[in-house]
Formats: structure tokens, sequence, C-alpha cells
């Protein structure tokens, strides 16, 4: 009989016998841990006889061809080859679904991005030129005078009545922390976050939860702490001969609870580096947040925070952790979020560690000056989408703080690219793309060895670029879907800091289960749920695009001309053609697609109802100013604002503005402000897009707290 071998999926003779042999390590078809992992299915649905007749195909053409003249050795051996070459297609299979699927779920992440910012931009400039009669910006934003050291933090229950912030909070309000914060607090802190809500309780969450108290005390000492710290963080293994960093965590709370278990508690003896990003995305950024500024607070010396491009209440409103705060603390919500606004603008930029390593968020360019980002000043930057407005009217004093905001946006928006030279992240609308050129050049420049960012997920959590000297660490593990990548950390360990990567994944109970192909399969269904979601949100230009091009009016167009519709229309760039099979059915006579089924997903009772919010939802500050504008935009006063009205309008501004706009960069922000997509921009639509820029600027004049 035939028997599979443990190490790859070679066939081998057990005289008679079905046994598993331990393989070779020294075959050149050393199999890899996927490789290990469906060949014994299939090698006993082949033997056995279970696989139907299609399968044996192959099989039965060997077998006549060469039954007679061939030894029993030789069958085995050509039995063994084919079996090889038929899995080796299959993980090739396997490898482009995967791939693909990355790209889905990278280009509709980076394209968000991307719109965020071009909307923002526009406001941006928009707001800060609208005047009132006195010259000067409405008093509306810079009226907030309540310093949030004297506010009283109320219950979180239903009736959310006020309490004294000096009073101590109920027994049954989450753990009771004492300041200065010390070892039993933190451990407090994780047995309370750990703990999963109690579906026989209704009141389980409240009393899981830390009170607004402790989470205001926690994010005040905490900016306390930062304010003292340099722009860029000094870190040394002379002490604790090894240093562990971490990369984005995005509110992954299993994650953190995971490094700390694998690699301990952060100590001066066991120091961390966590790279930014700790927020957005998860359910439980805030819980990742608060557990690592305790760390920071119980642990001096044994954790260094470096900003991230998420840490931006802007970021936050688009991508999640301001619902999330107020879903938590509905009662105490604005205030705990001027709070983390502060901690925020205190963040360090980066870490270098024994002046050979820089760590930061997202990258460098080839304008990156560390002196310069130095000896700025970071907290000015409430919102890095947005540079500092400055009050000096001296000549170059405006030029001087945009060429310092890009030092700071560029480290932390910026992305790796495998050929040389600096270019504009077109793909994020912000940061860089930064070649190997550039890293020697800023290396060299610095005398550093190499450069640490985070910034992008990647399928193992880390990846290695520009000859080792660009690493790239993201620890959050199954970030777009279940089993879709693990997360690592990398530990330098001594003088000569020795890398050493640690890979995870949290839920491992739940993927052990789960075979290579179900982790795709999971993945790619989760894929083609959001890019369904994305052409559905562009149906009517993609539906006319598609008419336009069925001159018959048959219902049917070239393959080519549906490719080229798809990649106008959504901007995403991806592979298409490769994804048609999944999208559209294609006619096999004439192989042209039916284009109305792009519209159409058979799996779109599972799709996830996408997060909604309304103009309610929002309590606008600048509403009255916000009407007045859409009033003036508004010229024949329907109620709409056309393209026409809009670049008329914007044409008029245009001499206030920095940067005066092309008819296409206007068709664009007018279609990102069309919600619905159906031409025309309604005062609600007006006040959503609006919502993200205006939330930031309230608070530009405010005094730090």
């Amino acid at each position: 009989m035939f028997s599979l071998s443990e190490g790859c999926g070679c066939v081998s003779f057990r005289g008679g016998r079905r046994n598993r042999s331990l393989g070779d390590d020294s075959s050149s078809c050393r199999s890899s841990e996927i490789e290990q992992e469906v060949p014994k299915k299939l090698g006993r649905r082949l033997l056995d006889g279970q696989c139907n007749v299609r399968a044996l195909v192959p099989f039965l053409k060997f077998w006549k061809r060469d039954d007679v003249s061939m030894t029993k050795a030789e069958r085995t051996m050509k039995a063994a080859i084919l079996i090889q070459q038929w899995y080796r297609r299959y993980l090739a299979r396997m490898e482009v679904r995967r791939r693909y699927t990355w790209t889905i779920f990278q280009s509709i992440e980076y394209a968000g991005e991307q719109d965020q910012v071009k909307l923002y931009n526009f406001f941006n400039a928009l707001l800060s030129h609208m005047r009132d009669s006195s010259g000067r910006v409405s008093s509306e934003r810079t009226s907030r005078t309540a310093s949030v050291l004297e506010q009283v933090f109320s219950e979180e229950s239903d009736e959310g009545g006020g309490v004294d912030e000096t009073a101590p909070p109920k027994l049954s309000r989450g753990p009771d922390l004492e300041f200065p914060l010390q070892r039993k607090d933190i451990d407090l802190l994780i047995e309370a976050f750990r703990k999963k809500k109690n579906r026989f309780e209704i009141y389980s969450t409240f009393q899981h939860r830390l009170h607004a108290k402790h989470v205001a005390l926690i994010l005040k000492e905490a900016t306390q702490v930062l304010k003292r710290l340099p722009n860029i963080n000094v870190a040394t293994t002379s002490i604790s001969s090894q240093i562990t960093v971490c990369g984005d965590l995005h509110g992954k709370l299993d994650d953190l609870l995971v490094i700390f278990h694998k690699n301990g508690l952060p100590s001066p003896e066991n120091p961390y580096i966590f790279n930014g990003d700790f927020v957005d995305r998860g359910k439980k950024g805030l819980e990742v947040f608060l557990l690592l500024l305790a760390c920071m607070l119980a642990f001096p010396g044994g954790v260094y925070l470096n900003r991230g491009n998420h840490e931006d209440l802007i970021m936050n409103q688009r991508y999640g952790f301001i619902k999330e705060v107020h879903q938590k603390y509905r009662h105490n919500a604005e205030r705990l979020l001027k709070l983390i606004e502060g901690v925020y603008r205190w963040l360090p930029l980066g870490t270098i560690i024994n002046n050979r390593v820089f760590v930061v968020h997202g990258g460098i360019s080839d304008t990156t000056d560390l002196d310069m980002i130095r000896s700025l000043e970071r907290d000015k930057y409430v919102s890095l989408l947005r540079p500092p407005v400055t009050e000096n009217c001296a000549p170059g004093s405006e030029v001087i703080d945009k060429v310092e905001w890009k030092q700071v946006f560029d480290i932390l928006w910026s992305d790796p690219q495998t050929v040389g030279g600096c270019v504009a992240n077109a793909l994020r609308g912000a940061g860089t793309y930064f070649g190997p050129d550039v890293t020697t050049s800023f290396l060299q420049r610095n005398k550093l060895s190499f450069l640490i960012r985070s910034h992008e997920c990647k399928p193992g959590g880390y990846e290695l670029l520009h000859n080792g000297n660009v690493i790239t660490i993201f620890s959050a593990s199954n970030y777009y879907e279940l089993g879709s990548n693990k997360g690592a950390y990398l530990k330098l360990c001594g003088n000569s800091l020795e890398r050493q990567f640690v890979q995870y994944t949290a839920a491992v109970s739940r993927t052990r289960r789960l075979t290579f192909r179900q982790r795709v399969g999971l993945v790619e269904s989760s894929a083609m749920r959001e890019l369904h979601n994305l052409i559905m949100s562009a149906r009517r230009p993609l539906e006319a695009y598609f008419r336009s091009m069925d001159v018959e009016q048959s219902g049917y167009i070239p393959i080519s001309d549906w490719c080229a519709a798809m990649e106008e229309t959504t901007h995403l760039g991806l592979p298409w053609r490769m994804l048609k099979d999944k999208l559209v059915r294609t006619d096999p006579d004439t192989r042209r697609v039916r284009y109305m089924d792009t519209f159409e997903f058979t799996a779109n009772k599972l799709a996830r109802k996408a997060d909604t919010q309304t103009v309610v939802d929002t309590l606008y500050r600048n509403k009255t100013s916000l009407e007045a504008i859409f009033k003036i935009l508004d010229k024949d006063n329907s109620g709409y604002i056309t393209l026409e009205e809009f670049s008329e309008a914007c044409q008029l501004l245009g001499k206030y503005m920095p940067n005066p706009m092309t008819q296409e960069q206007l068709v664009d922000i007018c279609r990102l402000m069309d919600i619905n997509k159906d031409g025309l921009v309604d005062l609600n639509e007006f006040l959503e897009s609006f919502r993200l820029a205006e939330k930031n600027l309230e608070g530009d004049d405010e005094e730090d707290t």
C-alpha cells in the first residue's frame, strides 16, 4: 500500500501496510507548515477511492499507457510524482487566492484613507479662510474655556447622574485603582478588561468597566509624564540586555495580552516600544490605550510610546474609536475625548535605540531631518491632517510651519517601496514612498544601522525590505478577518541588537480548527463582501459606464471593457480580470461578461451592515456657520448643490485659498460629498462630509490641559 510521508506530499511503500514516516529533512521536497496540512486528507481520499472519477483521470491515462511495461516500483514513483505535482498546483491556486484577497483588503483600506485626506484638505482650506465681519475666525471655535481638570465625571448607568470627582467610585463599577499605579493595579486592569460580557447579566458590562474618574486620572497622569519626554525617545539595552518592539495593535486587546503572556509584563529589565496605532478598527481600542498608558505610569522606563497616524481624532472619527468611547462612556465621552486628544498631542514621534536603530510609525522621506524633528513643538499638531495655522504674520512664518508639518506627516504616513527614489504616496493620499537609496542615505547621514516601522499589515506579521535595513512590524493578528494574518513582535538582544521575530495568532483555538483552504475561503468571502459594498456605493456611475459600452443593449460587454470600467470607477488597482469569475458570469461562446451581475452578490444575506451615521449623531458647534456656507454654495436655493454651483463658488473663493483646485479636483471633491450618489449634495450630506474637518478645528485654539 501507499503511505504519506509526514514531511512532504510524496508517497512511499511500506510492505502492504499504510504507515506515516517522519520524512527526510534533507529531501528536496521539504514541506512548509501549509504543505503538511493538506496532503494527509488528499492522499487518503485518492488512495482509498473516495475521489470522483474526474479527479482520477490523470491516473487512468497513466495506467492505460504504461502499466504493462513498468515495474511495481516505477509505478509507485510515477504515482508519487503525479500526486506531488497536483498538490503543488493546488497550493499555487490557494496562494493566488490569498494574494488577490489581500490586495482587495489593502486597496479598500487605503482608498478610504485617501478619500479622508482629500475631503479634509478641502474643508480645512475652506474653513481656514472663512472669516467673520471683523476679519477674525468665528468665536464659536475659540470660546471653549472650560478646564477639563475642573469637570465632574458621571456614573455610567442608565441614570447618569453627576457624581463629585473627589468622591470614591461605587464598588460595583470596575476595579478601584490607587494612584500612583503599581503592579497590582495593572493586574486588576488586565483582569477587568479581559472579562467577557455575561449574557445572563444585563449590567455585567458596567460592573467590569473602569470608572470614568479612573480613566480621566490615567489620561491626566500620562499627559504630564509625556510632556517631560523629548520628541524622539532615547532607549537603551544597557540595563535590560533586550528590548521588544511591537507594531500596530488597532484595538486588539487579545493580541496585547498574548504579547504580555509570551514575553512578560513591561519593566526596566524588560522594556517595550509600542509603535503607534493603538486604536481604531478593533473593538477594544480604549482598553488597549488605557492599559499601555497605565503600564507606562506603573513601570517607569519600561514602556516607550510612539505616535501613529491613528493617534488623531480626525482618523478616530472615521475608523471607530470615537464611536467606541461614546458607546462605553456615553455620559462622559466628550470630556474623556478632550483628555485623549491631550495625550495624542504629547506622544513622542519616534524612538532611537542604542543610537543605532530608529523606530518610527510610518517611515521617512528624502527630506526627513531628525534635528528639525527634535526641535519642533509637537504639541501644536492636534491633527496631523491639518498643519497648524500661525498667528504670526511675519514673512516666511507659514512656510516654516508647513516644512515642520511635512516632517511629522512623512514619518507617520510613509511606506517603503522596492524601487529607488522618493515619490508621493498616491495610494494613501498622504506621505511618501521611499526607496532603498533613500533609506541608505538617511542611515548614513544619521549614523544608524537600520529602521523599524509599522503602518502596514503583513501576512506573517513582519517583513524585511531594503536589504534588511527596513523592518516592518505589525502586531494585530486576524486584522482583516479570522486567519487573514499573524501578529508579530521583534526582540533586539544584547549590545549587538540581534533580531528575534516572534509570531503569534490570537484566538488560536478557532484558527487551529481551520484548514489552510478554509482559512483562505473565509478571508476571501470577507474580502468579497467588502468589495461588493464598495461596488454598490458606486453603482450609478458604474452602471452608466457599462451601458455606454453596450451599444447593442445586449447586457453583455467584452471582458477588457468590463475591467476598464471597474478600474476607472473604483480606482482600486485590483486584478479585475482575475476577479471576474467571482463577480460576473461569462458567456462561454462569445467570452463576453454579463455586466449587471456585478451588482449581485450571492452572499449578500451574510454581508455586514455598514456603519452609518446621521447628522443627529453629531452635535455641530458650528452648525449655523455650516448652514450659511451651504446657502452660499446653493445659488438657486433649491436645497441641493450642483457641480456647477460648487465649481463657481470655489472659483470665487479661489483667491482666498492657498491652493486653487482644477476642475477635475473639484469634481472629485463633489463626488466624495455626494454620499447617496444621486449627482447632488444636500445639506445632510454636506454636514456629514464636513464633520471630520470640523471635529478637529474646534480644538485647535484650546489651551493645553
